[in-house]
């Protein structure tokens, strides 16, 4: 008698099993090929089926050497091809072929491969599968107490966790005792088991070395070598389930909510509680008669049926919104938007006329609005997002009104420098906080005022002082020193024989630059400056014909090396796309920018901003980047 097993009969141990209880006797085994390659690929990717078969197989070789019975491999190896598409059952179709040729009678645990098999003629004996890890309950839940955030386990390490109350979370050893690799493994397999055989869990991504889980209301994390350096469980689950009544400007958010379809982004740092405002809102309109739907990967939001949960159809979030579309919800929550990829979803979306509300991380409301800069159109953001929310320690911290319009930025006063402006004002005051715009060929945020509304030197006065100061140095070749007098007038301090190369020829020079930049600018020599002798707030950044060296600033920020290339100076700041930066030589500032998307700032060569720029590179100084303040 022959019989060909297969994967599933291999890894369960049915053949061993009758062999020794004598139901198989005298027969000759034959493996297909196909099998050993399955467990092997199985065993490779840390799974603990393919390791059960292989013991088998060594149980089988056993049998054999003492005579019990006659074991033989034959058939093809499968290729890398048929491995990966073994779900779609291309390594089943060489185990039947096998069974076939060899006139043999097909072992299998798996109902579907012993159907085919009958319906190709094959003589098939089909055994109920064992059951392999049923646990009844998340075997970590006793981790968790009423005040437990999340959890962190790790083999060799002490379990740890996050517990306290949202915004006073501590990080700390809830187990003296180390986890050992056998523990770890042993709950990694419960985890993931349970998820696939409960109607309460699900697995939401399973990759080589990664699985994430959605059980109940635990979101895990399973990381396994060699994407991990040990076997690591996180598990997170919600500790608080809010209405929008429990938060600040409720009755104003309510009515706001209510009046259309809005581009609302929810800000704030991880576990400040973003997603569970987020939820509470989801809540709020779902009973105010609105279809909601959700974009999430994973998806861990804590919403009643009523709302459908979408994760990333295929992959890609973009794929979600093209069926979401057909779908026609009132609002869509999307967490979280944080790739360039998910800010255009969000976008998209949103001019197409669906209410959206984003969860976005940000360590303040305004950095929300900044990380669509460059990623959309300057103009369409308020049309995009017309509220910011942001959260701190589980509380409504700050609302802004995001809105758009043509006038002269703040602290400017020619008429001929009205431009489109995005004005971000106080949801609770009306008054205005930030203005977003163009400023000689730069995006810069301006904050207005103080928290008394006064005018700062951090705000329009910081842009306009350093706009002014790089101006004057792309054409001076000593000292600079700018002070400025008021909204729309400043004085320039340079060295003397510098005095008419700025001016230039009939006072041309001077007027481009005041017509520029809306400022009157009144140019003199140090020995004019009152306060000659103090160390200067600017410097040229290294050693110039006045023997001044570059003052190096507290803040250094990250230091970059140029690329010049024929036609750009480009600085690859890595990462922080969308964000406003300050670029210095040697601590000294040279000029503002934006990070384009592909993570670089680039300055065209030729331009008076490259020329300072290749100066500082040629004299060695030190270029640094940071953020813009």
């Amino acid at each position: 008698m022959n019989v060909v097993p297969d994967t599933s009969a291999v890894v369960d141990g049915r053949v061993s099993e009758r062999v020794e209880d004598g139901t198989y006797e005298a027969v000759t085994v034959v493996v297909p090929e196909a099998v050993v390659g399955e467990l092997e690929s199985q065993a490779n990717d840390g799974l603990e089926s393919g390791w059960d078969g292989l013991e088998e197989l060594k149980r089988l070789a056993a049998f054999h050497d003492d005579g019990t019975i006659d074991l033989r491999y034959v058939g093809e190896r499968p290729s890398g091809d048929a491995r990966s598409h073994a779900a779609e059952g291309d390594v089943d179709a060489l185990i039947r072929d096998v069974a076939d040729t060899q006139d043999a009678t097909l072992l299998s645990s798996d109902v579907v491969q012993a159907e085919v098999a009958r319906a190709k003629g094959i003589d098939v004996e089909f055994v109920e599968p064992v059951a392999r890890g049923v646990v009844d309950e998340l075997p970590i839940a006793e981790y968790f107490t009423d005040e437990t955030m999340s959890l962190h386990l790790k083999t060799g390490t002490k379990p740890r966790a996050k517990r306290g109350s949202l915004g006073e979370m501590h990080y700390v050893v809830i187990e003296e005792t180390e986890t050992s690799e056998e523990r770890m493994t042993e709950l990694a397999n419960a985890i993931v088991d349970l998820a696939r055989q409960s109607a309460d869990g699900f697995i939401e991504l399973s990759d080589d070395g990664m699985d994430i889980v959605q059980y109940r209301n635990y979101r895990i994390a399973v990381a396994r070598p060699p994407f991990a350096d040990g076997v690591e469980i996180t598990a997170v689950r919600p500790i608080a389930k809010t209405t929008l009544d429990d938060y600040e400007f409720a009755d104003d958010l309510r009515e706001r909510f209510l009046e259309q379809q809005r581009g609302v982004l929810i800000s704030g740092s991880p576990g400040a509680g973003k997603s569970t405002f987020a939820q509470a809102v989801a809540e709020f309109l779902n009973e105010s008669d609105y279809a909601v739907k959700t974009m999430e990967k994973p998806r861990d939001l804590q919403v009643g049926p009523e709302i459908t949960q979408y994760g990333a159809l295929g992959g890609a979030m973009e794929n979600t919104a093209d069926s979401l579309l057909l779908v026609r919800p009132d609002y869509t929550i999307y967490d979280e938007v944080r790739k360039t990829r998910d800010f255009e979803v969000f976008a998209d979306m949103r001019m197409a006329g669906v209410g959206m509300v984003g969860v976005v991380h940000a360590s303040r409301a305004i950095d929300a609005l900044q990380r669509l800069v460059g990623r959309v159109e300057l103009g369409m953001i308020p049309q995009i997002v017309d509220t910011v929310v942001y959260i701190d320690a589980g509380e409504v911290h700050t609302v802004y009104d995001v809105t758009t319009e043509v006038k002269v930025p703040a602290g400017l006063t020619a008429e001929d420098l009205a431009r489109p402006v995005i004005q971000v004002s106080s949801f609770e005051t009306g008054r205005p906080e930030f203005e977003i715009y163009t400023f000689n060929r730069q995006v810069v945020t301006v904050p207005l005022g103080d928290e008394d509304g006064e005018q700062t030197e951090s705000g329009v006065g910081r842009i306009a002082k350093q706009e002014i100061e790089r101006e004057i140095r792309s054409v001076a070749h000593g000292h600079v020193d700018v002070a400025l007098r008021g909204d729309d007038e400043a004085v320039v301090y340079v060295e003397e024989g510098d005095i008419g190369t700025v001016i230039g020829k009939g006072g041309g020079r001077i007027n481009d630059i005041e017509n520029r930049l809306g400022i009157e600018i009144d140019v003199r020599t140090h020995g004019e400056n009152p306060s000659e002798g103090r160390a200067s707030s600017r410097s040229t950044g290294g050693p110039r014909g006045d023997g001044r060296t570059a003052q190096v600033g507290d803040d250094r920020g990250s230091v970059v090396q140029p690329e010049i290339t024929s036609r750009h100076v480009v600085l690859d700041v890595d990462g922080g796309v969308g964000e406003t930066v300050e670029v210095r030589a040697n601590g000294e500032y040279l000029f503002t920018a934006t990070v384009g998307r592909g993570g670089e700032v680039q300055v065209s060569r030729g331009s008076a901003i490259a020329e300072e720029l290749e100066d500082a590179i040629d004299r060695t100084q030190t270029i640094t980047v940071v953020p813009a303040r």
